[in-house]
């Protein structure tokens, strides 16, 4: 993907994501951006936080990668509908977070995940 489309994701997108997560939680589930590193290497969205021990649910603390398809971030930059879908994905987050947590053995409750480290990639911006 272009150079210059990755770094407007990065800049422009992906800190509203960061965001939209941020103001779901409590200040212990933190979420950061990693930025593309080039090919292979695509843009992140880490969301991390120390484990609630009492409550623990899982053994390993949260620690979650998100990546998009190269396809899903170039369409949503260069297609005029792209914002307007952009807000419906942002919308749709709280909705997102609940099935992937389901789906993957993560609680971010206790910020307890069952793996170590959890890759959720390829993903979209369909509402």
């Amino acid at each position: 993907m272009d150079v210059a489309l990755v770094r407007r994701f990065e800049t422009e997108f992906a800190p509203r994501i960061v965001e939209t997560i941020s103001g779901l939680f409590d200040a212990q589930v933190r979420a950061k951006i990693i930025a593309s590193e080039g090919v292979g290497r695509p843009t992140r969205l880490r969301l991390f936080g120390e484990m609630n021990e009492p409550l623990r649910r899982f053994p390993h603390p949260l620690n979650v990668d998100l990546t998009w398809d190269d396809d899903e971030i170039e369409n949503l930059l260069t297609n005029p509908e792209g914002r307007l879908r952009f807000q419906r994905y942002l919308n749709a987050i709280p909705r997102k977070l609940r099935n992937w947590q389901d789906a993957r053995s993560i609680d971010f409750a206790t910020r307890t995940q069952n793996e170590p480290s959890i890759l959720i990639g390829g993903l979209d911006f369909g509402a």
